[in-house]
This record gives structure tokens, sequence and C-alpha cells, in this order.
């Protein structure tokens, strides 16, 4: 800064000097007692000897610093000293060679950055596509996942997750666990496994939460993320939805539990008339023939229920065999009530029929249709007092193509709040029981031939006391 003031202040002692020499004679010959004009040639010639030297000076000067100039760029880029004899057209074009080797590696250097920045962003947007393309996998997981990081913050959840917890998923990035599950027990096993550090193991146990107003299991798999020494890593939460499967399960125990159960009782009367009989306690041939009978009746039921628990089971299974062909709905309703009306007569019931006529057709298998019909003509004969009415009807609607059988009776009725599971397996009306025996298997059956089968559709009403009416809803050809 000080060289650089020097040779400004140098070169203008110099400018002002050299411009004094040229007014210089004009000037002393105005002045008094300057007369004589040699005086001012000799004044302006000093002065033009004093600007020439005070630009020798700055000239020198500007050598000096542009010496100092080149050693300094050359070092800078790591050129080796220039030689000390040159001149100041070398020495500026030296400058100038220092200078573009300086702009040569900045450029450089430049280039090289733009290069690391363009690596930089390539890996950045390679991370954000690995991001998202793990945040698309997750998503399309049916079950719930659930990420955590070391301070028990959801790094990542997908819809089945909010689903399954009832929370939202929240786009303002890491959220507090504790805060956002409702679920205290799901948190205190995230938190133990976190705590654990059980990198590269699973820990997977069964958990039961109330959602929605529902009871749900979940089958939830906790695995250990990687992570430092001092705060270990995260969690991993999987969580299968088991609700299901834990009802499926319950149904094969209590279906197992009903069948047998249902076994048991009339194995238990045939094995007791036949001991009887062994025993010789049937007195005359009258008695015996009594005994007799019940052995058959009980062996009947029992044929008719091992016969409708393998029914179910192969439709349920899909092996069941099935012949659908062109077949009249009227055909099947009449032969079922040729079939019924003796038993309704026993008890004094009146049976009475409005069947449309037999050109209306659908494609079925005739013999399931006989015993799904036949099926609920024997349930309205059961449960139906002696004196009673039983009516059987169709309706066809040629708009909808469908045909509706009902069958309605003045029997005892189902209560409201057995209706929506008369058609379950094993399941019996409790109020009903003392009116006839019964597997519950019936009904499910009817279910399975109309709804499985030939899609169609059962339905039922009832009244306490007034009765119920049963009906099969199937599609014409």
């Amino acid at each position: 800064m000080i060289r650089r003031t020097q040779v400004l202040i140098a070169f203008s002692v110099a400018m002002l000097l050299s411009g004094i020499a040229l007014v210089a004679p004009e000037l002393y010959q105005k002045l008094p007692l300057m007369d004589d004009p040699r005086f001012g040639n000799i004044a302006a010639a000093t002065l033009v000897l004093l600007g020439a030297t005070a630009g020798l000076i700055a000239l020198r000067q500007v050598g000096r610093n542009t010496k100092t100039l080149c050693r300094q760029i050359d070092a800078m880029i790591g050129v080796s000293e220039p030689s000390p004899l040159q001149t100041n057209d070398q020495m500026l074009v030296s400058l100038t060679d220092a200078t573009n080797r300086l702009l040569l590696a900045n450029a450089r250097s430049l280039a090289e950055s733009k290069r690391k920045m363009r690596e930089l962003e390539i890996q950045l947007k390679v991370v954000q596509l690995e991001r998202e393309h793990a945040e698309s996998i997750i998503q399309s997981i049916s079950d719930a996942v659930l990420v955590t990081d070391p301070w028990d913050e959801l790094v990542l959840a997908n819809e089945s997750a909010a689903r399954a917890l009832g929370f939202k998923l929240s786009p303002e990035g890491r959220v507090p666990l504790e805060g956002l599950l409702h679920d205290q027990k799901l948190v205190s096993l995230i938190r133990e496994m976190r705590a654990s550090r059980s990198q590269g193991g699973r820990r997977i146990v069964e958990h039961r939460t109330r959602s929605g107003g529902e009871d749900r299991t979940f089958k939830v798999t906790l695995s250990c993320l990687a992570g430092d020494r001092k705060e270990g890593g995260g969690v991993v939460a999987v969580l299968h939805d088991m609700t299901r499967e834990a009802e499926v399960a319950q149904m094969k125990n209590d279906f197992v539990s009903h069948v047998s159960h249902e076994l048991r009782r009339p194995l238990a009367s045939i094995k007791a008339y036949v001991e009887m009989l062994i025993d010789g306690e049937a007195g005359d041939e009258k008695q015996k023939g009594e005994f007799y009978d019940v052995i058959q009746n009980e062996a009947n039921r029992l044929g008719r229920l091992i016969d409708n628990i393998l029914d179910i089971s192969r439709i349920e299974s899909g092996v069941v065999k099935i012949n659908k062909q062109p077949l009249s709905v009227t055909v099947v309703v009449k032969e079922s009530l040729e079939i019924i009306t003796p038993q309704a007569n026993g008890k004094r019931i009146s049976v009475k029929d409005q069947i449309a006529p037999a050109i209306y057709q659908t494609m079925a298998d005739k013999d399931m249709v006989h015993r799904a019909v036949l099926n609920l003509l024997s349930n309205a004969v059961k449960y139906t007092p002696e004196g009673g009415t039983i009516s059987v009807s169709t309706h066809v609607d040629e708009t909808a193509k469908l045909i509706t059988i009902r069958i309605a009776d003045t029997g005892v009725g189902i209560p409201p709040k057995d209706l929506p599971y008369v058609f379950d397996k094993f399941y019996r009306v409790e109020a009903n029981n003392r009116m006839a025996k019964g597997t519950g298997l019936g009904l499910s059956l009817v279910k399975h031939i109309v709804e499985t089968v030939h899609h169609g559709r059962v339905f039922v009403d009832s009244t306490v006391g007034q009765g119920s009416t049963f009906g099969i809803e199937l599609s014409l050809c």
C-alpha cells in the first residue's frame, strides 16, 4: 500500500513539474524584475529536468512493484522465480503471463469445485430417490409399519399403520411416538426393543388392542436398526393384523366342540338303548320295537349331522361337485311340498301355496336347491304349533331377472337379538330349543347352497309369537 502511494506521488510531481515547465517562459515574462527571457528558459529547462527525474523515479518504483507482484503470483501458482535482470517490457510480459497463469489456475479450481458440486448433487438425488423408493415399498405393504429413531420419534409410517392405530400421518417430519399413539403398551414395546440394542435379532409378540371400537389382535415383529454405541439405533415395528385369523381359529375350536357335542348325544342314546336290549330290559316285542325305533331315529339323526358337516365342508373348500342345469323352481317347490305335507298333516298344519308357472327357470343344481327348500319347509313344520299354517309362494321379477321363494309360518318366531346369527353353524335359538331338536347346521347349509354355490341370497323376517318368513332369491336364466 505504501509503495503504491509513493508511485502515485512521484508520478503526480513529475506531471506537475512538466506542466509548469511548459508555461514557465510566458509566466516569468509577466513577472516583474524578470524581463530577461533567458531566465525563463533556464527555469523551464530546470523544471523539465526535475519532472524527468521524478518520472524515472516513478517508473523505477513501478518496476519494483511489478517484480514483487510477479513473484507473488508465481509463488501462488508454483512457478519458479524470474531472473532479476529483466527490462520493464520483459517485466510487463512476465506480469501478463503470471496473470494468465493465475486466471488459468482459478479456472481449473472453479471447474474442480463445480465438478465436486455436481457429484454432491448427484449423490443427493440418488439418496432422495432411494428414500422415495423405500417409502413407496413401505406404503405398498398391507401390514402396519412404524420406523422410529434413537429418541423414540416416528420417522416413517404407512397408511396401514395410520388406519390400524388411529393416527394421522404428519408431513412435518419426526413426531414423538408417545404423543402420537394412544396405545401405551405398543410404545413400551418399541422402547424396550430400542433399549435392548439387539441388532440382527427380532422379537415377536402378540398384542391385543382396541381400534375403531373393535378389539383387534396383532402379531408385532420388532427389529433394531444399526446405530452408534452411545445412542444406538431406531426400531422397525411391523404389525400383522391377526384378528380374522384369531376369529377363524376360534371358530374352528367352536366347530370341533359343537360337533363333538352333537355327535355325543345320538351316540349316547344309541348306546343306552342297545345296552337295555342286551340286558333284556325290553319286556315284550312291542317295547323292543320302541327301542329299535329310537335307535333308528338317533342313527338317522347322526347320519344327517355327518352329511351336513361334510356338505358344508365340501362347499367351503370348493371341492363339491355341482351339476348346474336349467331348472324350474316351481317343480322343485312342488316336489318338496309333496314330501313335507304328511309331516304337516300329522300336526294338523295347513299348507297353502301360490306358485308361479313352471316356465320360469334358473341355472342351478337340482339336488342342492331341493335340499335347501326342503330344509326350510322342515323347520317351518318343526317350529309351528298344531293347527298353524305354512304358506309357500314364488314371485318373479322379470325386470330384475329374479325369482324369489318365500316360506312363511305362524310359529313361535325368532327374537330380534338372534336374527343376525340364525345362519351361523351350530347356532340355535335358546328360546326355541324346547320346540324341536336340531344340530344348528340346517340353515347354515341353506346359506352355503344359495349364496356360495348359486350366488343368490337368503333372508329372514320374524316376529316373536307371530311367525317367521324365510326366503331364497335366485337369478332367472
